[in-house]
């Protein structure tokens, strides 16, 4: 489906970002993958892209806080493969407390990563998607993106504007054959949200199947969780030719979370 196709996936080296790059690969595109991670291990997962699905893929170490270094990352694609036709703004971080406890230097940090370095990524690529009338810009978003919780106000902040910058890229970009759209996950599962079960089962005096259910899951209907392999299967039908009247949009894939 996206044969010859490039895509520049960031933090892409685990998880929900991994998925998205094996799933363009498995469609044919050529990936620039990056993130943070163990060198051996990033360079084993970009090595099987190419040995499982015969495409050539890249890994840039373009820091998310560098407005040059991520430009870099977009010019890596157009260099080396010709162009970027595909570009997922995925990287991201968290952190939870009280809005009168919350640092201002991890406030900073959260905007910039998950929000200010999606606009800097989408201005950098615009021009050479413009230049081949066809692009794809996918950002995930959240389900935070559409409803908000106590004690995540940065990253409640900067969900809310990837909404806002998705649109407003839609819509400048419209007549250029490229389309802007947002994936919006509940609680996916990954190997970030295994490794927290333990603990948190055991500072609540849980067993781990409650606080699955009744602390991670407790907004979602479904009380089950998505999968990384859910949201790439809605990265693919985006980025390709099928979805071209879809941009600007808030993609829901949440088990019903905003439906309450």
């Amino acid at each position: 489906m996206l044969k010859g196709k490039v895509a520049v996936v960031t933090g892409s080296t685990s998880g929900i970002g991994l998925a998205y790059a094996r799933a363009f690969a498995e469609q044919g595109a050529n990936v620039v993958i990056n993130g943070l991670g163990d060198a051996a291990a990033i360079e084993a997962e970009r090595t099987k892209i190419e040995s499982d699905f015969g495409v050539k893929a890249l890994y840039s170490d373009a820091n998310m806080l560098n407005a040059e270094e991520i430009g870099g990352m977009v010019k890596l694609a157009e260099t080396e493969f010709g162009a970027c036709d595909i570009l997922v703004n995925n990287a991201g971080i968290q952190h939870v407390a009280p809005i009168e406890e919350f640092p201002i230097e991890t406030w900073n940090t959260i905007i910039a990563i998950n929000l200010t370095a999606a606009f800097i990524a989408t201005r950098a690529a615009i021009p050479g998607m413009k230049a081949k009338k066809w692009g794809r810009i996918i950002n995930t978003a959240s389900a935070h993106a559409l409803v908000g919780s106590p004690f995540k106000s940065a990253y409640v902040a900067a969900k809310h504007g990837i909404a806002g910058l998705t649109k407003v890229t839609a819509l400048e970009t419209a007549t250029f054959g490229i389309t802007c759209n947002a994936i919006c996950p509940g609680y996916v599962w990954t190997p970030l949200v295994e490794k927290q079960i333990p603990d948190t089962a055991k500072a609540r005096g849980m067993t781990e199947e409650q606080v699955k259910r009744d602390v991670i899951l407790a907004a979602q209907p479904t009380k089950e969780f998505i999968t990384v392999e859910e949201v790439a299967a809605l990265a693919v039908f985006l980025a390709s030719d099928n979805a071209r009247s879809i941009t600007g949009s808030m993609q829901q894939i949440d088990g019903g979370w905003v439906a309450e």
